[in-house]
């Protein structure tokens, strides 16, 4: 099969209008922005301990979505280089030449200005000032600083991903707390096992490009050791939040179920770690995606658990 990219300029108009758009949204990594509003609307819900305004969760959604999509372009910018390399990522719109370094550039600015602007007038000035430390922290500190330089990249810098935790409390209150921390703390900690499954599965890709993800340095039964722990950890934040915010039953039932489910699949596959380095014996593509099940299903429990016991 042919890995020839199609230049947009030898479609028709139609065609290369779609295309254009097409590489520009793929700029945005929107499968990464649907993970970070999962963890914004339901704080929203839980914040105002019901339903919240539509017209606040609209401006949040639009928000937050530009400023997380200015974020990634900007990576996609500073990143290009490797992008063009990895299996994973050599799809893209940069490493196909969809779109020029310079108009993604602009793109990803021209996107933080919206965003900024749209939180700030129809949300608050304190949610849109999060987003753009978020954003801000993704770029300069995780791309330009982290990822090239440290197994610890990812641990550090997904504390970017954890900000929507806080600007949903805040979009609704217009002040921080401790629940919103909590939560901002499960995301932090549920991110070295996520990214670290899914940087196992393409250890291979980052070695090439030098990039030192913890599976590219370490084995893999010393990568599914250390995703255990953050697991661990991450279930006993997870169960903090009944206490600190009072919640009804819902959430913690949830939270002990799915903490629970999370912590044997976790082991499996530290077990199945332990007997080979395989990556088709150790399956961390299981837990990967179990990890994306565990985090959207727990945030749904957080906006469940005031609506159904008020």
């Amino acid at each position: 099969m042919s890995t020839t990219s199609v230049d947009p300029a030898h479609l028709g108009g139609w065609a290369t209008l779609k295309d254009v758009v097409a590489a520009y949204v793929g700029l945005m990594k929107p499968r990464v922005i649907e993970l970070l509003l999962l963890t914004t609307v339901p704080v929203m819900f839980y914040a105002q301990r019901g339903v919240p305004a539509l017209g606040l969760v609209v401006a949040t959604v639009v928000g937050g979505t530009l400023s997380a999509g200015s974020a990634n372009a900007l990576n996609c910018v500073y990143d290009r280089d490797i992008d063009e390399q990895m299996r994973r990522t050599r799809r893209r719109a940069l490493p196909r030449h969809m779109v020029s370094p310079r108009a993604a550039f602009v793109f990803g600015i021209a996107l933080a200005v919206i965003s900024t602007l749209v939180l700030g007038f129809f949300v608050n000035w304190l949610s849109s000032g999060l987003a753009l430390a978020a954003s801000a922290f993704y770029l300069f500190v995780y791309t330009m600083v982290l990822k090239r330089r440290t197994t610890q990249n990812i641990v550090w810098g997904g504390l970017a991903g954890c900000f929507p935790a806080l600007i949903g409390w805040t979009a609704v209150t217009d002040s921080l707390a401790w629940p919103p921390v909590v939560l901002f703390l499960v995301v932090f900690l549920w991110t070295p096992p996520h990214t670290w499954a899914l940087a196992m599965r393409y250890r291979e890709d980052y070695a090439a490009v030098d990039v030192p993800m913890l599976p590219v340095r370490r084995s893999g039964e010393a990568v599914a050791r250390q995703i255990v722990a953050y697991s661990w950890a991450m279930v006993a934040m997870s169960l903090a939040l009944w206490p600190v915010a009072d919640t009804g039953p819902v959430y913690p039932v949830a939270a002990v179920v799915l903490g629970g489910a999370f912590l044997v699949e976790a082991h499996l596959m530290w077990l199945r770690a332990r007997r080979s380095d395989e990556l088709s014996r150790i399956k961390p593509m299981r837990l990967f995606h179990w990890s994306n099940m565990y985090l959207s299903l727990l945030f749904v429990a957080v906006a469940l658990d005031p609506l159904l016991t008020r």
